[in-house]
């Protein structure tokens, strides 16, 4: 390689298999070596194929240099035992990389006759100020489309033809090429001109003008799945104009109105949807159905209706048949199949073209069916194969040896773009695999799978394959328009095998992808990652790239070695017994404490642990020395019955010395930039890494190490966070290489590997999440409730999530003085005629205070008859009420979940009577809140609107409905339960309704005063019935067994059980959702209600104003269960729409005009999750589209904040408009939080300034729609946006997870950070949107963090609960304790009072101090901590008195863990 990057000619390397000679016992190593026969290449096309730089040169000649054995580190070609001259593997050096390319028929010859070309390096890219300044719009493809323009380099008096086409398959490029050099070469009547867009390429505007150029000279129009919005409406934009003018206009399957602009003579598409002819009502009648039965019916109709359509005499009728040959063409592929589909549209329709033209009929290939590079031919069934494989000489394997099924496109075979095949394939049977690669023509791969996956019917027709690995990168059954899920799972689910989908590069060159912080091009994540997730599919690892100059795909060695291994492996647990397999279960310590050893969330980890080995045991696994019961297996683990005490340390399972880890992890060098030399400070004795944790036989039970930066300030504040230290590599390490464990099985949400720096998706060997899985199978118990960071756990971290059930929901109930309040209202409503009265109202003020509810409800000293009417005390009342309502129905989980424990039917019941309060409308039944209220002649929506109010007939009423509906479901869960109060089986419906007498469930709700009919809540009682089933199913212990023996695990989505009750039953592999569904019609109904109640409570409390700005924080996992309802709120507060095409999917969006808005456009600043940055890439597009919409739309600054303060902002920082309205922001990528909250969690913090900077630099990434390849930091646009904030929001969407529950709500929150950057000193409102029930409502967070603590950490029903788990409930006490300074921190809302009642009922309480400090002291020390620094930072003002018992609590229990007496 030259320093122009070019190869100099006799330098091309051509490297056979590894070949040899029949064996010979006298044969020495060095002498078998040397006698391996070099496959020398005499073919010269196939040469040119591979390698466009070479021409046929008659006259030259250059010698090929050969090597006996390519090897680089542990990459080794197949271990061949005989030659075979009609294989060779030939590699090229492209840009670095390697391509692995093979074929056949190739004789051997010591020289071959051709001409090598210097290599050029690819077109440079238009340069910025050709593209309008700032990055290449596209951002993720900088190839210059010149590399596919072919001139003819003489035309000899020949017609010249000219063909544009637009493809998004890059296969087709090398294949279209070398047709149209051929056709050139040879054809003596015409010359083709040819101009080749991979679809990403049309983005930028250069390129598109480029495009348009070429089309206004062209002939012939080919386009290929055109299935992107924007791309199509490109497309469209430069070809209908021209369409006319065209003499040919061909488009294959895509976006219907990219396929109406087929034009054929008088063959035409343009009424497609429409029209009454076969070809377009065949096509409607296959679109309307899902999944990829289209492509595969267009197979089928192809091959009859050509020979049909022949013997018809209408020139439309040759045309429709000219088509269909035309698809034929394409379809097939080869360089002389798309050579002849030229020559077809030349010789019919150019008309410039005056010589007939002769061209062959296409060649047709088999629509499924099995390749292999060393076979003589395509097999169309498995016995066939299965003999050839059997005779084979050039392989040996054991008879025990894996199979693994490969599916294949059949596209990249016939176009002779099977490097990256050839690659996988070599590399797997170099391990010693059997593989069974078989192809598609269409994009159903299930019909392959079903064919050729299984022993045929007479030897039992049993699976052959032990794991299945799908290189195409799309969905098993329908490509990137629509699929059809239910029909892929089915068939996976009867193989029953693992299911990997390893991805090729579609939108990205090699060197593109290697270069790129977010990894995937975003449109390939939504269409190859997510939507094989939903099929149930695994591990999304690239294994091939692409190259620029020619398309071709490029063989990833890495990569293709590290999908091989992990296949293996998998396959491997079919292959081995229970008893051989090693299983490592890791917990998490975070934050690093040994109090919080097993931290999950709501789960008792291990009790589920405990269960976890039962169940291992039971299936055969080794289980050794299993302690009596959790508490002993969490105390072996923890060190021995005296480590929570005497003990500083955990359990040392291992030692690992330097040397050992230094030669086992071959990523150390690269820690030590952080981290310097091994060991390091962390997880080390001075000498060795430790690894803790504890054998139990063939189950280690490991501790996960922590990230290792919490407490350091300096390193909280970088923007990008920091790389593994050397301890959590030498963990990883230790499992993997040193213990040998067959899978490590993650225990419960969440632990640190995901979130380790590297690519969004699509890992390179350079990602730690990559480095530190290594080739282990992951499994991972995932709450049920959390998809989204399942879904960075399965994408970085390669897991089988398994989903766990969160504990039930119940109403909080009220205590104490609140439930002595409740009492004195109940009063007022039956004496507040009487002469006691106004006493009693004066008795329920005082008691609201005691309750501290005046914070909430503006309450008087007291009424008096000359100072209140009655209508003025039913007012008081009733806003008491509500608000004691809204506490007593809050709903939360009931202590922690163990795994295999399904809920009793009290439980159960509690669940359901949340599902019945919503609207159900795909299942045609209404809630039976509402029901009631149609029952009595009323509106639901008014009751709830009334009673927000305060009035007290309405608040009355709908805590009446509240208990019928209760009783109600109450009943129907009964009918089912056994006499311990669980549930076996579930009744039917029926069953009550063939009895005379009334259902019960009915008969409560008329008993409770509701003249409702049955038929009015017999659907959603149905509906109940439904879930209860659900509920009660138990499939979690046996979908881990399942995994751990290399099965199937059915697939499932993850969210909130009362939203989506899909979710259940659990045990399933959680997946998301397809990224470019939302926002749903339904979120963006509930989305702006939310929003006009937000915009109307502001304005009430600030003089009539609309906020002219609002900071919005958007979260994956809630996006994700509201079908993005806040995605939908950021839009409405814009005032814009967003527009789904004609597929459903929702690229566009547009503004709504200020007329139909009613009100200004309000400005947004949004930070973005770094979950769902790497989730919803698609819609931080849609949202920066709006923002710069909105900002130069041509509106007066009075209706238009985000324009006035983006003007402004551009004035003040030398910006234009355009780059001043920045307001989509996130971390870099690889980086999650804002790392506040671990500050927080550790103390580690000196004032709130040093918190308000790690806000700034790690959340000041923006992401433009403009340059969607970058995610670039613009901390001084982010901090000129923040200064107009008015309102800071956020949202709680379920049950489960609350503000003081998680730590990352108030890591997010920018409340005091906009205070500090404001220059008028005025604060922000802060308020909290809370959508968990159907009666959404929009609080201050002083109110949610009140209602929170009233709820939950200070009501015994919630923490009474926690602590029957024992240790695991101290530890979510102080959670809830460090989560509520972590309020007072970043926005001041936490009320004194809540500290002073946490300290009367955990401190003051000597018997609740006991109990805390025996069940969990490192837990109790925290809490003790926690309040003492509330205090010292000023977030709690109680007397000395207090102070003094505090410190001196905390020094016993210091001393107490110390081991001192």
């Amino acid at each position: 390689r030259g320093s122009a990057g070019k190869i100099c000619r006799k330098r091309l390397v051509a490297i056979c298999v590894r070949g040899r000679a029949p064996r010979h016992e006298s044969d020495e190593p060095s002498k078998k070596m040397n006698t391996a026969l070099p496959a020398f290449v005499s073919s010269f096309s196939l040469l040119q194929r591979h390698a466009p730089c070479i021409t046929e040169r008659s006259s030259r000649s250059c010698a090929v240099e050969s090597s006996p054995v390519f090897k680089t580190g542990s990459q080794r070609l197949p271990k061949y035992t005989g030659f075979k001259t009609d294989t060779f593997l030939c590699r090229f050096r492209r840009s670095g990389r390697l391509a692995f390319l093979a074929s056949k028929s190739l004789v051997s010859s010591p020289e071959i006759p051709f001409h090598c070309d210097a290599v050029q390096a690819p077109p440079k890219p238009p340069s910025d100020a050709s593209l309008g300044g700032g990055m290449m719009v596209g951002g993720y493809t900088n190839v210059d489309p010149a590399v596919r323009d072919i001139v003819p380099d003489a035309v000899n008096g020949r017609t010249v033809v000219k063909v544009v086409y637009v493809v998004l398959e890059a296969q087709y490029q090398s294949a279209l090429s070398a047709a149209v050099r051929e056709l050139n070469a040879r054809n003596k009547d015409i010359a083709v001109e040819i101009h080749g867009y991979l679809v990403e390429e049309l983005r930028t505007p250069a390129y598109f003008e480029k495009f348009k150029h070429h089309l206004s000279e062209a002939n012939i129009f080919i386009g290929s799945l055109i299935f992107i919005e924007d791309i199509a409406e490109k497309v469209l934009e430069a070809v209908e104009p021209l369409r006319d003018q065209l003499d040919a206009c061909v488009v294959f399957p895509s976006m219907p109105a990219v396929m109406r602009l087929n034009k054929l003579g008088n063959f035409s598409l343009a009424q497609l949807g429409q029209s009454k002819g076969v070809i377009s009502q065949f096509m409607k009648k296959r679109r309307e159905k899902a999944g990829g039965g289209f492509e595969d019916g267009m197979l089928k109709l192809l091959r009859t209706v050509p020979k049909i359509l022949k013997y018809l005499p209408s020139d439309k009728a040759q045309d429709a048949r000219n088509f269909m040959l035309s698809l034929q063409y394409w379809l097939g592929g080869t360089p002389e199949n798309l050579q002849n589909f030229l020559l077809l549209l030349a010789d019919k329709y150019v008309k410039s073209v005056e010589q007939h033209l002769t061209f062959a009929e296409p060649v047709v290939f088999p629509d499924v069916g099995i390749w292999h590079p060393m076979a003589p031919r395509m097999f169309e069934n498995i016995t066939d194969y299965l003999e050839w494989d059997r005779t084979r000489k050039d392989v040996v394997r054991d008879p025990r040896a894996p199979v693994v099924g490969l599916l294949l496109q059949r596209s990249h075979l016939v176009t002779g773009d099977e490097a990256h095949y050839v690659g996988m394939l070599q590399e797997l049977e170099s391990k010693g695999a059997k593989v069974i690669p078989v192809f598609a023509g269409g994009l159903d791969f299930s019909k392959p799978m079903d064919d050729f996956f299984y022993f045929p019917a007479a030897q039992g027709g049993a699976p052959i394959v032990d794991a299945v690995v799908s290189l195409t990168g799309f969905a098993l059954v329908g490509g990137p328009a629509r699929q059809d899920h239910p029909k892929a799972i089915q068939a996976l689910k009867r193989l029953n095998r693992p299911y990997m989908v390893a991805l090729p590069l579609v939108f990205q060159t090699t060197e593109e992808w290697e270069d790129s912080d977010l990894g995937l091009h975003p449109i390939q994540v939504a269409l190859q990652v997510a939507l094989p997730e939903l099929d149930g599919a695994i591990e999304p690892l690239v294994f091939s790239g692409r190259d620029g100059n020619s398309g071709r795909a490029v063989a990833l060695q890495d990569r293709i070695e590290s999908v091989a291994q992990r296949a293996l492996k998998w396959a491997s647990l079919r292959k081995k017994t229970a008893a051989e397999k090693k299983v490592a279960i890791t917990v998490f310590s975070f934050p690093p404490d040994k109090g919080n050893v097993g931290t999950a969330a709501y789960l008792d980890v291990f009790g589920s642990i405990y269960r976890v080995l039962e169940a291992l045991a039971q299936a055969g696994y080794q289980v050794d020395g299993l302690p009596d019961g959790p508490e002993d297996l969490m105390e072996e683990v923890l060190h021995d019955a005296q480590a929570k005490i005497a003990s500083p340390e955990l359990n040392v399972a291992y030692r690992m010395a330097i040397p050992e880890y230094e030669r086992l992890t071959p990523y150390a060098e690269k820690l030590k930039e952080n981290w310097g030399p091994p060991p390091g400070n962390l997880n080390t004795d001075g000498q060795n890494l430790l690894v803790y944790g504890k054998h139990f036989g063939n189950v280690f039970i490991g501790v996960q190490p922590t990230f290792g930066y919490e407490g350091d300030p300096m390193r909280l504040l970088f923007s990008r966070s920091a790389s593994p230290h050397h301890g959590f590599a030498a963990f990883y390490t230790y499992l993997e290489k040193i213990w040998g464990a067959d899978a490590v099985l993650h225990f419960g949400t969440h632990g640190s590997l995901e979130f380790m720096p590297g690519k969004q998706v699509g890992m390179s060997t350079n990602c730690y999440p990559d480095s530190l899985i290594g080739s282990t199978p992951n499994v991972y118990y995932y709450a049920a409730n959390n998809p989204s960071e399942a879904t960075i756990a399965k994408r970085r971290g390669y897991a089988e999530t398994i989903s766990y059930l969160t504990p039930p929901a119940e109403n909080a109930g009220l205590y104490k003085n609140l439930k002595e309040l409740k009492d004195l209202i109940g009063s007022y409503q039956t004496l507040k005629d009487g002469p006691r009265g106004i006493a009693i109202v004066n008795s329920i003020i005082e008691t609201a205070k005691v309750c501290n509810l005046d914070k909430d409800v503006a309450l008087p000293d007291s009424v008096e008859d000359d100072n209140s009417t009655q209508d003025d005390r039913d007012n008081i009342i009733g806003k008491l009420y509500i608000k004691l309502m809204e506490i007593e129905s809050r709903l939360l989980p009931m202590g922690l979940h163990v795994v295999g424990s399904p809920p009793s039917s009290e439980e159960a019941a509690a669940t359901l009577v949340n599902i019945a309060g919503l609207d159900r409308e795909e299942n045609d039944a209404i809630s039976i809140p509402k029901a009631l209220a149609q029952s009595i002649g009323r509106d639901i929506e008014d009751i709830y609107s009334r009673s927000d109010r305060g009035l007290l007939e309405d608040v009355e009423l709908l805590d009446k409905m509240n208990d019928a509906t209760k009783a109600s479901v109450t009943a129907l869960v009964n009918e089912s339960a056994d006499v311990e109060g669980r549930i076996s089986a579930v009744k039917s419906i029926t069953d009550f309704l063939f009895h005379r007498e009334k259902p019960a469930w009915l008969a409560a709700l008329n008993d409770a005063g509701f003249p409702v009919e049955e038929k009015a809540v017999k659907p959603m009682m149905e509906y109940l019935q439904f879930c209860l089933k659900q509920i009660i199913a138990d499939n979690e212990l046996l979908a881990l067994i399942r995994a751990l023996n290399g099965e199937y695990v059915l697939p499932g989505p993850g969210g909130d059980p009362i939203r989506n009750p899909e979710v259940l039953p659990t045990g399933k592999n959680i997946h998301a959702l397809d990224p470019q569904a939302i926002p749903t019609a339904a979120a963006i109904r509930a989305a702006k209600t939310v929003v006009d109640r937000l915009l109307s409570r502001q304005k009430a409390e600030n003089d009539g104003q609309f906020p002219e700005s609002i900071a919005v924080v958007l979260w994956g996992t809630d996006n994700i269960k509201t079908y993005g309802e806040s995605l939908a709120q950021v839009m409405w507060l814009i005032g814009a729409r967003p527009k789904p095409d004609s597929l459903g999917r929702v690229n566009k969006v547009e503004l709504i005009p200020l007329d139909e808005l009613g009100r200004p456009r309000i400005d947004v600043v949004v930070n973005c999750s770094g979950v769902f940055r790497d989730l919803f890439v698609n819609q931080m597009n849609l949202l920066d589209k709006a923002v710069k919409m909105a900002a130069e739309a041509d509106e007066p600054d009075e209706m238009n904040y985000l324009r006035k303060h983006a003007l402004k902002q551009a004035k003040e920082l030398g910006l234009s408009v355009r780059e001043s309205a920045t307001r989509i922001f996130s971390n870099a990528s690889g980086s999650y939080s804002s790392n506040v909250n671990l500050a927080v969690e550790n103390s580690s913090w000196e004032n709130e300034d040093q918190l308000h900077d790690m806000y700034l630099s790690r959340k000041s990434f923006a992401y433009s729609a403009d340059t969607p390849g970058a995610i670039s930091q613009q901390r001084q646009i982010l901090e000129s946006s923040l200064k107009t904030v008015d309102v800071t929001f956020q949202n709680l969407d379920s049950s489960e997870i609350s503000l003081t529950d998680v730590s990352h709500y108030f890591d997010a929150d920018p409340t005091k950070v906009v205070a500090g950057l404001r220059k008028d000193g005025k604060k922000p409102t802060a308020f909290v949107a809370d959508t968990t029930t159907a009666n959404a409502q929009v609080r201050t967070l002083a109110e949610t963090v009140r209602l929170d603590a009233r709820t939950k950490m200070l009501n015994p029903k919630w923490y009474e609960g926690m602590l029957s788990h024992g240790y695991e409930g101290v530890r979510e006490l102080s959670k809830r304790l460090t989560n509520t300074i972590g309020w007072s921190a970043t926005s001041g809302q936490v009320d004194n009072w809540i500290y002073e009642e946490a300290n009367d009922t955990f401190v003051k309480d000597e018997q609740m101090q006991k109990r805390l400090l025996d069940l969990n002291p490192n837990s109790f020390r925290k809490m003790v901590a926690t309040l003492l620094e509330a205090n010292g930072r000023g977030y709690w003002d109680t007397t000395e008195e207090n102070l003094d018992r505090l410190r001196e609590i905390y020094q016993e229990v210091e001393d107490k863990i110390e081991g001192i007496e």
